[in-house]
């Protein structure tokens, strides 16, 4: 299949020599559909690749699905005016799968994978996902500040066009498993636990999860739903994720630039902790 993750483009670039026309690459941006036996369940804008992970991971941080076992089928949809495109996912699910409750008895247009839409409290956020309980984990602050180093290397998108965030699902000995990139943030992250669902390696609770950007709310729900302990972002979190984070015992990291870091909660985890 074609690679459409990036797209060609000349530009009047101003500089060194002023301008000179030179060829540049930016990231894709475009429409994805998913279907629930054929209606329409949401439509959300991304850079395309790995559509299939997309899917799963968005549905499972909306808790329609608990693992791949509940989607019988996930088919492309050809689109007839544009066959090269492939913008529309159809989703079957199983007759165990949980399915679609009353907030999605309406299109939905998501900018970016808004994870439980429309619920913004964190009580009703643990009602699907519960505080993870208390664990044994032990991590040395050194194999975080390596963290940034290794997801950069897997960000060959980012490195053509310099336009895509990426999510990074990382060993506890900071080995990757799985890095993903999207114009969405959020899109990243469903991207790496769609991945991680498709292979059947749910819950996550002995992985790390890293961002290039900022930490939202969001991005703690989705990490909480996927049970994953310990949150790393180059960027700040937001209010809101420090709160979710603190109330769901989770490790939130920000600001991981070099040998630096901030912790915003679960500092229980990290070797030499004061």
């Amino acid at each position: 299949m074609q690679d459409r993750s990036s797209h060609r483009a000349r530009v009047l670039r101003y500089g060194g020599e002023a301008g000179a026309r030179v060829d540049d690459q930016l990231a894709a941006e475009e429409p994805l559909e998913i279907r629930i036996g054929g209606q329409p369940l949401t439509l959300m804008m991304r850079t395309p690749g790995h559509d299939r992970d997309l899917a799963l991971g968005f549905l499972y941080g909306e808790g329609i699905i608990r693992s791949a076992d509940d989607v019988t089928a996930l088919m492309v949809v050809p689109n007839g005016e544009h066959p090269d495109l492939e913008n529309v996912i159809d989703v079957q699910l199983a007759p165990s799968a949980p399915g679609v409750d009353q907030r999605w008895q309406r299109n939905f247009l998501s900018a970016s994978s808004c994870g439980l839409c429309g619920v913004s409290s964190i009580e009703s956020i643990h009602e699907a996902a519960p505080p993870l309980p208390d664990d044994q984990l032990s991590i040395d602050p050194e194999m975080i500040y390596r963290l940034d180093g290794r997801l950069r290397e897997e960000q060959a998108v980012f490195a053509r066009t310099g336009g895509l965030h990426a999510a990074g699902l990382f060993t506890l000995d900071g080995e990757p498993v799985v890095v993903r990139e999207d114009i969405g943030r959020h899109n990243a992250v469903d991207k790496v636990i769609g991945h991680a669902a498709g292979q059947g390696i749910l819950p996550l609770d002995r992985h790390i999860l890293m961002v290039s950007g900022r930490t939202s709310f969001e991005i703690v729900q989705k990490a909480l739903q996927a049970r994953i302990p310990v949150l790393v972002a180059v960027s700040a979190p937001s209010s809101l994720a420090r709160d979710l984070a603190q109330a769901s015992n989770q490790t939130l990291i920000g600001f991981l630039r070099g040998r630096s870091l901030n912790v915003y909660s679960g500092r229980q985890r990290l070797l030499n902790a004061q």
